[in-house]
């Protein structure tokens, strides 16, 4: 199948979400109060003191961390695993087999409009009123923020890589339940989406920092606020594109593993 029929995937996806407002009201109103809890516990660590730092960085710099480790960076890759859960479990997966498509690659054509859909009407505005409300702060040069911008397609590839991952599982376990939540924990720990890895145990961030979780959020961020020279951040980047080749080999073998199991299964 061509790009053009990929890209019409892209664009079905950013419709439908469109078609359900009630939802996109409801979904931009949690982040954002996900959003400022997640201020809130930042703004109590620094305490009531103007100008005060913790390994460098001020509470406008954590804020911002919180921004960009958060909403902006780690989108709902929930909604991937389920997906490909359900099509297992219903048998429509089936259905992809029989087109002149390649079911991973329509996987990501469809959440790229689903990433764009949440990043221009739920994280771009939650963006604007906590900037308007505590104020963000910018790259700390533009080599970092053209860097924060490679980055964050990193990071996207690595999360819908690992989320797909996990969801082709369900063709063994017949369910995404436990997957599903089972990644969010190891997301939740080791991304560095809550947390920044320089505030771990030396030990844990060590080990934190070489697995690929690591670049979905932690990776962009620190770049982001320079905690990383350009030195660093060229190196970092390029494990994790070793990373991403790393899991993608994975993924393929896991597709073809995956097909042939719902062959026999099928007859």
């Amino acid at each position: 199948m061509r790009a053009p029929a990929y890209a019409n995937f892209t664009v079905n996806a950013f419709q439908t979400r469109l078609a359900y407002r009630n939802a996109v009201w409801a979904g931009a109103f949690g982040d954002l109060v996900f959003m400022f809890a997640r201020i809130a516990i930042w703004v109590s660590v620094y305490g009531a003191a103007s100008g005060a730092t913790v390994e460098g960085f001020s509470l406008p710099d954590m804020i911002t961390y919180a921004l960009l480790a958060g909403p902006v960076l780690y989108w709902d890759f929930s909604r991937l695993v389920n997906e490909v859960g359900n099509a297992v479990q219903t048998g429509d997966v089936a259905v992809y087999l029989l087109k002149p498509l390649h079911y991973p690659a329509y996987l990501l054509a469809s959440h790229i409009g689903h990433f764009l859909f949440e990043l221009l009407l739920i994280v771009l505005p939650i963006a604007v009123i906590v900037c308007l409300t505590y104020g963000l702060v910018p790259p700390v040069s533009p080599f970092h923020g053209l860097a924060f911008l490679a980055f964050w397609l990193l990071s996207f590839a690595m999360l819908f890589t690992l989320a797909t991952l996990a969801g082709l599982l369900a063709f063994w376990l017949m369910t995404v339940f436990a997957l599903e939540w089972f990644l969010m924990s190891i997301m939740t720990l080791l991304s560095g989406g809550l947390v920044p890895l320089w505030l771990f145990p030396d030990w844990l961030a060590a080990i934190a920092g070489h697995l690929p979780f690591a670049w979905v959020s932690y990776y962009p961020a620190a770049v982001y606020l320079g905690k990383l020279d350009p030195g660093q951040t060229l190196l970092y980047f390029a494990i994790g594109c070793v990373w991403l080749l790393a899991l993608l080999t994975a993924l393929g073998w896991l597709w073809a593993q995956a097909r042939h199991r719902l062959i026999v299964q099928g007859g």
